[in-house]
């Protein structure tokens, strides 16, 4: 039965990113297919993270980022969450062994994004790092199927495509 709930899980997060990013949905598409629902994951879990920082006006959003951070871990520790999304993201981090220090430093970016401020270039690159490097950078352990051989010849590059996707996401706000 874990499996149905794992595939509705996975079925969540694809909903989540075909109907926040249409541009995103596409790029998918033209993955292979073998790694579509992994990439939905990770993605559910950005989004709704973001959400959380962006869009939740009137709640609590520190208080909802803290919980989210701690249900995340939990769930990546238990190997199951009750929340959909956090199901799909902990399934691809435990089975892609994505380093927990990516999503630490994810998560950071999106606590920065709790208050409006203007960056220096130390914060601004902070910020960089973690909303966009680190996702690249575990986008690329699904990409790669987890081989650390080609990781390392391939991270620079995906450090400069999340770079540049945030980059024009943080100016066209």
């Amino acid at each position: 039965m874990k499996q149905l709930f794992d595939d509705a899980s996975v079925h969540c997060s694809k909903l989540i990113t075909r109907k926040y990013s249409t541009s995103f949905s596409i790029g998918i598409f033209f993955l292979h297919k073998s790694i579509r629902n992994p990439i939905y994951s990770l993605y559910g879990f950005v989004r709704l993270a973001d959400e959380i920082v962006d869009s939740f006006h009137g709640f609590d959003k520190k208080t909802l980022l803290d919980e989210f951070k701690k249900e995340t871990f939990t769930a990546i520790e238990r190997g199951i969450s009750l929340n959909p999304v956090l199901n799909s993201f902990q399934e691809v981090v435990n089975h892609y062994q994505i380093d927990h220090a990516l999503i630490v430093q994810f998560l950071k970016s999106m606590e920065m994004d709790l208050q409006k401020q203007d960056y220096s270039q130390n914060t601004y690159e902070e910020y960089i790092l973690g909303s966009a490097e680190v996702v690249g950078l575990m986008c690329l352990k699904v990409f790669t199927n987890g081989d650390e051989k080609r990781i390392s010849a391939f991270e620079a590059n995906s450090d400069e495509i999340g770079i540049c996707i945030s980059k024009i996401n943080f100016y066209a706000i």
